[in-house]
C-alpha cells in the first residue's frame, strides 16, 4: 500500500473474514471427506463436505465483494460550447 494512503478498515475486515471463511471451509470439507483425519466428530462425516463447501463459497463471495472499488463510475462531463 502506498505511504499516505488511508486504510479502508471495512475492506480490510472483509478480506480477513473472507480468507478465514475460505480456509475454514476447505478444512471442513477435507475433514468431512476423511482426508484430514483425527478424533474430531467431523472426520468422515459427509455432512461437513457440504457445510465446508458453503462456508468456502461465502468466503469467496466476501473476497469478491472486497475487491470491488466501491466507487461508481462518473459519467463523462461535456464541456460547454465556447461563448462568442
Amino acid at each position: 500500500m502506498p505511504p499516505g494512503k488511508p486504510v479502508n478498515s471495512a475492506k480490510l475486515a472483509l478480506v480477513v473474514l473472507g480468507v478465514v471463511l475460505l480456509l475454514a471451509g476447505i478444512v471442513f470439507s477435507l475433514q468431512g471427506a476423511n482426508v484430514i483425519t483425527g478424533s474430531s466428530p467431523m472426520s468422515g462425516n459427509p455432512t461437513y463436505i457440504y457445510v465446508g463447501a458453503v462456508v468456502a463459497i461465502i468466503g469467496l463471495a466476501l473476497l469478491a465483494l472486497s475487491s470491488r472499488s466501491g466507487k461508481k463510475p462518473q459519467p463523462p462531463t461535456v464541456a460547454p460550447p465556447p461563448s462568442q
